[in-house]
């Protein structure tokens, strides 16, 4: 890892951790423990740094995905792991970071294309791997389905939708997840579905 990413790594975590808003720049390099020249040097201003961070952030993610999908024993655990990461994911970072992104445009539209794009390309193709392979149904409509699992993924973590302090996501994770997944399923993908379900106490 390079000084830069080392750099990046950590801003992350205190964005992550505290929001992004909480800390001035002088904060940010005293908590780095860095001279001000060579922040000014890595960055050209707050937004910057927030631009950059984000895309460290976007590749890590799509590293971990790939480490994470190499484990799975079929596409149906494929879309089910994918699902709970993203959960787990939003619960440890701060709704704080989400709304300070918001006021950063560049950042924010780098985000919401990577949780589009992204989603839709990989379901996709876990999808249509799942149908050649017996697993789910060959008469769903690809990209109704890859649209209607990233909607109601962004309906789960939405807390206006599912006030945390009121539902258990788990038990909203397993109420729109098992009986959808195992929807768009064959018998023998269904099956897998309540495996996973059951094998990981969801």
């Amino acid at each position: 890892m390079t000084f830069l990413e080392t750099i990046l790594g950590e801003i992350l975590q205190i964005f992550k951790r505290e929001g992004i808003e909480a800390n001035s720049e002088a904060d940010i390099i005293k908590k780095l423990d860095i001279r001000s020249s060579t922040f000014h040097e890595l960055f050209a201003d707050k937004a910057d740094m927030v631009r950059q961070v984000t895309i460290f952030d976007i590749e890590q993610q799509k590293q971990e995905q790939a480490r994470m999908l190499a484990k799975a024993v079929n596409p149906v655990e494929e879309i089910m792991m994918l699902l709970q990461d993203g959960i787990q994911k939003m619960k440890e970072i701060n709704p704080v970071y989400i709304l300070d992104m918001q006021r950063y445009p560049e950042a924010w539209q780098l985000s919401m294309e990577h949780v589009s794009t992204n989603n839709q390309i990989v379901n996709a193709e876990i999808l249509n791997r799942g149908i050649l392979e017996g697993y789910f149904r060959r008469d769903i409509n690809l990209q109704l389905v890859t649209k209607i699992i990233l909607e109601q993924f962004l309906m789960m973590i939405n807390p206006a939708v599912f006030p945390p302090q009121k539902y258990n996501l788990s038990e909203v994770f397993r109420s729109i997840y098992l009986y959808y997944v195992r929807g768009i399923c064959t018998d023998a993908g269904g099956k897998m579905a309540e495996e996973y379900f059951s094998r990981n106490n969801l």
